[in-house]
């Protein structure tokens, strides 16, 4: 582990940060949306495809039993990186939201029925709604929600109320991609756990800018994507609790998942493979690994202190626009990941982040996949700047620069 995160020197392993947009360096601050790929990963991949490529788990071959060996290693290391309790808990997918359709299908289905409830928050990215409100549809199962302080703080209030021995299922973000607001997940599990459900946790914001020990936080099953923690798209992780794994059915089947089939009747393989049918993503596993190892290398601890950081930093100096603009989420640094989402007086977010793009800068605007936050904030879309390991304060000063001067103009 690095002793602290040097900035500089991890800029050097993003080739992309020295493009050129609209005339001067490219400032990207849209990796809540998906992170920049050190150059490490993009050669683990090339050189799969180059030299090693086979497919896994099908051949006797030398090149099949390397890729095979490879792709395997990339689960332990995924599982060592969350501190699962296996690596046959981790299950391969092709992101968070199509890990949160699969616990859906492949565990919720089964378990729900007519009286039962499904707790979510007003803060959830889409995908970690609507196939509960398919599964409400399909089941009869109840789904309420959990309201947010002005701030952007679970209401502490409203979780002990809507808690029952009804509820079966929290589904919730570990951190909002609109707000950055970090939930404290592991007073939620203790609380569901004392009526006997379980929690579920949507990790894609979270794992790759924060240590997340799973054991620690006492959840149940937690979701997660590569391609926001300087791996591939294509990708996703679902951790699932051994407890469970004997509780979920697989949603796809096919090659890979089958330990012998019959005209009439098949065995599945054990966990995790019985949930991975079909030829996966291996390039893309193999290219999680080498981002695995690269953060591994800098270290969670060093990432979060220095977002904390950058991101005190940011709020501090947007601060400076005074009332033309609006910042919205926790005013903790300690509440917050490095999501900041704010408005300038009067202008549409999308106008900002069309005007932003002329500075070279890349951010987020719209609704963010979030649209009942934003009714809930009242507010039509917001711009989003979010940060990584590989942004700096001189990156925020031009941000801050490129705002106040769109600021002025719409003034005038």
């Amino acid at each position: 582990m690095m002793p602290s995160l040097k900035v500089e020197e991890i800029r050097e392993d993003f080739p992309i940060l020295k493009k050129k947009i609209r005339g001067g360096r490219l400032i990207y601050l849209d990796s809540a949306a998906s992170s920049l790929k050190p150059i490490q990963v993009i050669e683990t991949i090339r050189e799969f495809y180059l030299n090693e490529y086979s497919n896994v788990h099908r051949g006797v071959h030398l090149l099949s039993q390397q890729a095979t060996s490879r792709y395997e290693d990339v689960r332990e290391k995924v599982a060592k990186f969350i501190n699962a309790y296996s690596p046959e808990e981790i299950i391969f997918t092709y992101g968070t939201t199509d890990s949160l359709n699969m616990l859906a299908y492949s565990y919720a289905l089964r378990i729900l029925k007519p009286g039962d409830e499904i707790l979510l928050t007003v803060m959830e990215h889409h995908s970690n709604i609507l196939p509960w409100m398919m599964m409400s549809s399909m089941t009869g199962a109840k789904i309420n929600y959990i309201d947010i302080t002005n701030d952007g703080l679970i209401n502490r209030n409203e979780l002990d109320e809507k808690i029952s021995e009804k509820t079966k299922i929290v589904s919730v973000t570990h951190m909002s991609n609109v707000l950055g607001t970090i939930v404290d997940v592991r007073n939620i599990a203790r609380r569901i756990h004392e009526v006997g459900g379980v929690i579920i946790v949507d990790g894609a914001q979270s794992v790759p800018h924060m240590p997340v020990n799973v054991r620690e936080l006492e959840i149940d099953f937690l979701a997660f994507s590569g391609h926001k923690m300087l791996g591939p798209t294509g990708v996703g992780i679902l951790w699932v609790k051994r407890d469970f794994l004997g509780e979920l059915s697989p949603f796809r089947l096919g090659g890979g998942a089958i330990r012998e089939v019959t005209l009439r009747d098949f065995v599945l393989l054990d966990p995790p493979h019985r949930f991975e049918a079909g030829t996966p993503h291996i390039a893309g596993v193999l290219g999680l690994g080498a981002a695995v190892d690269y953060l591994e290398r800098i270290g969670m601890d060093n990432v979060r202190k220095y977002e904390e950081e950058l991101t005190d930093y940011t709020l501090k100096r947007l601060s400076e626009l005074g009332d033309a603009i609006t910042i919205y989420g926790p005013n903790n640094i300690s509440d917050r990941g490095g999501i900041i989402a704010f408005n300038i007086k009067e202008l549409d977010s999308n106008i900002v982040g069309s005007l932003l793009d002329g500075y070279g800068v890349a951010v987020r605007t719209g609704k963010h996949c979030a649209h009942p936050l934003h009714q809930r904030l009242n507010i039509e879309g917001t711009v989003r700047a979010s940060l990584y390991l590989y942004n700096n304060k001189e990156e925020i000063d031009y941000l801050t620069t490129a705002l106040n001067e769109i600021a002025t103009a719409t003034k005038a």
